[in-house]
């Protein structure tokens, strides 16, 4: 028998039973870009496109456990975070993780539904444990408040003020996505020592489930690939565009983006 090899990319995060984000819009993600992906759960959430009708969290013990048994047995080029329910599990991915570790955190605290998935001690363990080791953090705009200690992000101005405060907290570099400013056309900001580009993309006329999950892992699969910075950060955002642009419908009408889309079109 034939065998052979792809490259690997881990994410960490929370299942989504809607299937349209969290841990399955990763795994589709990282498949539709001949990625091999393994993942560490994090939480079980009750949700569908409409509502986060509960979550319980797996215990932190448990998290770093299957994140020790994947890294003993994969070559995997890239981690990405996702849902990370509370302190305790921030500082066991943190400390779980190898040094040299190719880490994209998508920094998720409050579902699109305004339910709290991240409680306050795990937003300063996020700040303190794991940023200082990331390669990229990609906040949309609540996020990149929160994390940058300012009220609100309205322009692209405001935007790079933003990325200024949270690469001061550690990271590499921060893509800030803007799907939640104002016009025509959503524009993301990547912001980097001696590195800035934009990149913009009409804007779609509805709140599309998933969006970040699969932009965030879809630049974990590039740069597992051996892509650079900028050349991951385009082509992520095209991914994750046609996945929008090929989102499908639930029963009560809410999109979910297909992170196989790109293949539809």
């Amino acid at each position: 028998m034939e065998t052979r090899t792809l490259p690997v990319a881990c994410t960490i995060a929370g299942s989504d039973s809607g299937g349209g984000a969290g841990i399955q819009a990763d795994i589709k993600t990282f498949a539709a870009l001949g990625v091999w992906g393994v993942s560490v759960l994090t939480a079980v959430t009750a949700q569908n496109t409409r509502e986060v009708k509960g979550t319980h969290l797996v215990p932190s013990s448990l998290v770093r456990l299957q994140l020790e048994a994947v890294i003993e047995d994969f070559p995997i080029g890239a981690f990405k975070t996702g849902m990370l329910g509370s302190g305790g599990q921030v500082e066991a991915v943190a400390d779980a993780l190898p040094a040299d570790a190719l880490l994209v955190v998508d920094p998720v605290m409050i579902s699109t539904s305004g339910y709290p998935l991240l409680d306050p001690r795990g937003i300063e363990a996020l700040k303190a444990t794991l940023l200082p080791r990331t390669t990229v953090v990609t906040p949309n705009i609540p996020e990149a408040c929160l994390l940058a200690g300012i009220q609100r992000i309205s322009s692209m101005d405001e935007a790079r003020d933003a990325a200024s405060k949270i690469l001061a907290l550690g990271p590499e570099f921060v893509i800030i996505k803007g799907g939640h400013m104002e016009g025509d056309r959503s524009s993301d900001l990547l912001a980097g020592e001696g590195t800035e580009k934009i990149l913009s993309a009409p804007r779609i006329p509805c709140q599309v489930h998933g969006s970040g999950c699969c932009f965030s892992a879809a630049l974990t699969a590039y740069l597992t690939s051996g892509g650079g910075m900028e050349d991951s950060f385009r082509k992520a955002k095209e991914f994750v565009t046609d996945a929008i642009e090929c989102a499908v419908t639930s029963r009560s009408g809410n999109a979910m983006v297909q992170p196989s889309g790109h293949r539809k079109k």
